[in-house]
């Protein structure tokens, strides 16, 4: 059995993937630049739980940026035992994107390419590259599911050009050079080890510490509320079938399910014992009004479906919470 190259190995669905794989006993190489777009001590704590569980030797960490294409590409080849990747690093978060574009061409389109080029460049050794897409690459969208055969021409935000960027370059090296790769679109993901910027997170922390929280369009924002124990399920299933033609394929991959950005806050008061104070706010720029995935093709490629509802997703994380920060 070969080594898995997983990059974003410190952030949220990446430590978790990590962490499954290495209980399945497999060897990883990380690679993450701990950047702080939000507290590098969360990122370090994530890899401090996946490393405790691990056997001696299994799990080891590059700390490189992605756009850094010199030493990503170094790295690449001084790990000859790397024989799948799971592309997973990126430059995450919609609003931000308003404020820092140029971190977003650097992750999301230089660093991509660069695994792309690592991924040539192994002349085969590597045999299946998954990489994370989004589903904001469909755009501001009322209606739905989306479906991967729709267009996806319409980004609402810069991070969302990015993706479709990335997937659009996939698509290129996989025709020229015949590289097997999978593109996953994640919709709305959530769960323990969470990102602090994501809205359940933002309202949890609020609310506990008896803040107002903040609901943008007034609150009826919908979203197919992913849990990250869902995704990364899919992200194995995906990596262990590659294209049998070596091809470029893309897969939705959500809980197939769209509900009330409000639903998300009378849950989490109910689990909390809290009641918020909501403020009203309109929508943000860059954000769509909803996301709402078809995931036949993951079922029916691979046997895949969601199995946590959002209630039981977010007592997850709740319970997490409490055992994380008291």
């Amino acid at each position: 059995m070969g080594r898995v190259l997983v990059t974003g190995a410190a952030g949220f669905i990446g430590a978790h993937l990590c962490q499954a794989l290495l209980a399945r006993g497999e060897e990883v190489v990380g690679l993450d630049n701990l950047n702080p777009y939000y507290d590098p001590a969360l990122k370090e704590a994530r890899l401090e739980a996946l490393t405790g569980n691990a056997p001696p030797g299994a799990f080891r960490l590059h700390r490189i940026d992605l756009a850094d294409t010199e030493a990503l590409l170094a790295m690449m080849k001084s790990e000859p035992g790397i024989d799948r990747v799971a592309h997973l690093g990126a430059q995450a978060g919609v609003r931000w994107s308003l404020e820092a574009p140029f971190a977003y061409t650097a992750a999301n389109v230089t660093g991509h390419l660069g695994i792309l080029e690592g991924v040539r460049r192994s002349e085969g050794r590597i045999r299946h590259t998954v990489y994370a897409s989004t589903s904001s690459v469909y755009g501001s969208r009322t209606d739905g599911p989306f479906r991967e055969t729709d267009r996806v021409d319409r980004p609402a935000s810069l991070y969302a050009a990015t993706k479709a960027a990335g997937e659009l370059m996939s698509k290129v090296y996989t025709d020229l050079y015949k590289l097997p790769l999978t593109g996953l679109r994640f919709f709305t993901v959530y769960g323990p080890w969470g990102r602090p910027d994501m809205a359940y997170w933002l309202f949890t922390d609020a609310m506990l510490k008896g803040r107002p929280i903040q609901l943008f369009n007034e609150g009826r924002m919908k979203r197919d509320f992913t849990f990250v124990g869902d995704i990364v399920a899919g992200v194995l299933a995906a990596l262990d079938n590659p294209p049998a033609d070596g091809g470029h394929r893309l897969y939705n991959i959500g809980n197939s399910r769209q509900e009330e950005l409000l639903e998300m806050v009378s849950i989490l008061e109910e689990l909390l014992g809290v009641e918020a104070v909501r403020v009203l706010r309109p929508m943000q720029p860059g954000d769509v009004p909803a996301t709402f995935a078809d995931v036949s093709a993951m079922k029916r490629d691979f046997g895949w479906e969601p199995t946590t509802d959002l209630r039981t997703g977010l007592g997850h994380f709740v319970r997490w919470w409490r055992g994380h920060f008291g």
